[in-house]
């Protein structure tokens, strides 16, 4: 009896031997999977420390999107509220452009910075960063966002693909430019992220309704920050749908609290302007931004095709992949749906119905109940599990998930619905996709996810592998063209960030020292980009192109005593100008690097003689939009 004891004795040492080794092993492979996790999060913070140097450097010159106006005007514009109360103590301008009456949710978060750091470019600079900080932990979140398939199926929503998405947007070349200006997408992308995240989850709250609300709060505050975010709602009313897909009851109820929120905050806002006699700058702002469409019918499809190729600005490397995905999944849910409903042995299986003894793609082979339930609607659920040549449940597996998940419709209906907007407004440019941007990264993500769940939901389901492996083929060969475009957009992003110059702000101080040096009456500045250079140099000006009075009268009002413009001179501003001045060329500031705007050209207003005034198209006059014998101007004419 003493053998076997011994020998059991051998046996469970050997057992507690190999368990313990099985453990170090365990351990082993934890350790480096921790250290090159927080090796990886290392890297994305670098790439995100980049975005908050030398913020006052130009937007890069030469980049892909040198023509987009925003790094001329548009912080100066959508901040001018903010600058001018802490400058001259009130914050509109009669007769001056004043956007902060339709969008006054960046100005009053500049407002409040100032209290703390005074009127700073770099302030405002670092308030836009930090808004895609806070972008970049709402993507992870979104991308964390749980998706099961009904039957216990592998959940999307994997650490390993949200960090593949911050890492595509932290190294974006197109965000680090535009995330680097205070204009106003990137907390308008902010709002509608945060919706998202709240609209996905809606299912796991004990009072979806509340939740509801919060989407439909955050809209308004989307839609206070920039007007272009109600073309978002779609998104969020999907997400919100698909979230709760399987209660339409609580659906339809959380749609109808989210509107009515929205409805009633935008509605508050709308009261509140009407109320303060505002309603005329309010729709000045939609004047302004209402651009001159062509006559011929076709246009619409001139401007669809003009604004879905501006998608390619947001990134030429990824937005192609997202295309794929897109197209690949419409195309695989219909070849699944076309295979569950009219397969190819159908017929074959009711004539002989001992004809097939192995796996078959049709329903012959299924019971009843399932037959039904595919006739009824449910066809992507009920795909057989089988095995063969084109593999289509397969495929459907990869559409039945790619379709079912609200982070993946969401984000292709907020892209539709920009294309939309840009499609109706006839002037696509490349700000207005700042959140398209992120939409494109969250469409390769999940795409590449989706494959890889379809893969190990049929290897849970023990089906036989087709050849070659068709998901797992398609997920390693999309993750590599995926890598692939980082590095590249990272290669770019360091070259940027590597590289700054600081050719405006230089411009801007030596225009603001020349009119501190040559006094000529009034120090007030007429120019485009004259809220630009006020955030820049404090030099208080007016915008010669926009504003409720018209130029003539608004110089009346106001007598300035110069005016800038960019390269040449347009001859109806000309005109405007000559209504109460000659002007004088006096100065030229070399800046950034568009052709046709590189050179920032100063001119002295003189007030005409015994306060005269010219008008524009009186037969007794000089033609205004030419140069008078009283001017000097060396430029061109437009």
């Amino acid at each position: 009896m003493a053998i076997p004891a011994q020998a059991g004795a051998a046996v469970r040492a050997g057992v507690r031997a190999r368990a313990g080794a099985s453990a170090g092993a365990r351990g082993d492979r934890h350790g480096w999977r921790t250290a090159g996790i927080a090796a990886w999060v290392a890297g994305i913070a670098v790439f995100a420390a980049l975005h908050a140097v030398h913020l006052k450097a130009d937007f890069p010159n030469y980049s892909p999107w040198t023509f987009d106006w925003a790094k001329y005007t548009d912080e100066g514009w959508y901040g001018n509220a903010a600058v001018r109360a802490h400058l001259v103590g009130h914050w509109y301008l009669a007769g001056d452009f004043n956007p902060a009456v339709a969008v006054p949710v960046w100005p009053l978060a500049e407002w409040v910075l100032f209290c703390f750091t005074g009127v700073r470019v770099e302030a405002a600079r670092a308030l836009a960063v930090s808004v895609f900080f806070v972008n970049l932990a709402l993507s992870y979140a979104l991308l964390r966002a749980r998706s099961r398939e009904a039957g216990g199926s592998p959940q999307m929503g994997s650490r390993w693909a949200a960090l593949v998405g911050v890492s595509l947007l932290v190294t974006s070349p197109f965000l680090y430019c535009f995330s680097r200006l205070a204009i106003l997408e990137p907390l308008e992308t902010a709002w509608v992220l945060a919706g998202l995240n709240v609209a996905v989850r809606l299912g796991q709250w004990r009072r979806p309704v509340w939740g509801a609300a919060g989407v439909g709060a955050l809209a308004v505050l989307a839609g206070l920050t920039k007007t272009t975010a109600i073309f978002l709602l779609p998104a969020l009313a999907w997400a919100m749908a698909a979230g709760l897909k399987h209660r339409r009851g609580v659906a339809i109820k959380c749609a109808g609290v989210a509107g009515a929120v929205f409805a009633g905050g935008y509605g508050l806002w709308l009261a509140l302007i009407a109320r303060a006699h505002l309603w005329t700058d309010y729709k000045y702002y939609f004047f302004v931004n209402n651009y001159p469409r062509p006559h011929e019918w076709w246009w619409p499809l001139q401007s669809l095709w003009w604004s879905t190729h501006g998608v390619l600005w947001a990134d030429k490397n990824l937005a192609p992949l997202a295309g794929v995905m897109v197209v690949g999944a419409a195309c695989a849910w219909c070849l699944s749906a076309r295979r569950a409903y009219f397969p190819r042995s159908q017929n074959r299986d009711l004539g002989h119905p001992a004809g097939n003894a192995g796996p078959s793609t049709s329903f012959a082979g299924a019971n009843s109940a399932q037959f039904d339930n595919a006739r009824s609607g449910l066809v992507l659920s009920q795909v057989p599990k089988c095995e063969g040549p084109g593999a289509p449940s397969r495929l459907g597996s990869w559409a039945r998930t790619m379709a079912r998940d609200p982070v993946f419709g969401a984000s292709v209906l907020g892209i539709a619905g920009m294309i939309l907007f840009m499609t109706v407004q006839n002037h696509p440019q490349p700000r207005y996709f700042a959140p398209v941007a992120f939409f494109v990264v969250f469409l390769v993500v999940r795409g590449i996810e989706a494959l890889v769940v379809a893969q190990a939901s049929r290897a849970r389901d023990g089906a036989v592998p087709a050849r070659g492996g068709i998901s797992k083929g398609w997920a390693g060969a999309v993750l590599a063209a995926t890598l692939v475009a980082m590095g590249v957009n990272g290669a770019r992003t360091i070259e940027y960030a590597a590289h700054p110059e600081y050719t405006f702000v230089t411009a801007a101080a030596n225009l603001t020292h020349y009119i501190d040096t040559h006094p000529n009456g009034n120090r007030l500045l007429v120019s485009v980009s004259g809220d630009e250079i006020t955030l820049l140099t404090h030099l208080p000006a007016l915008c010669d192109d926009f504003g409720t009075m018209d130029l003539p009268e608004k110089l009346g009002a106001y007598r300035p005593g110069w005016f800038a413009a960019w390269n040449d001179f347009d001859p109806g501003t000309l005109e405007d100008l000559h209504t109460h001045f000659s002007v004088e060329q006096v100065a030229e500031f070399p800046a950034l690097d568009d052709p046709d705007r590189n050179v920032l050209v100063l001119y002295k207003l003189h007030p005409l003689p015994n306060g005269e005034v010219r008008e524009p198209h009186d037969p007794g006059e000089p033609d205004l939009t030419q140069p008078l014998a009283e001017d000097r101007i060396e430029v061109e004419m437009q």
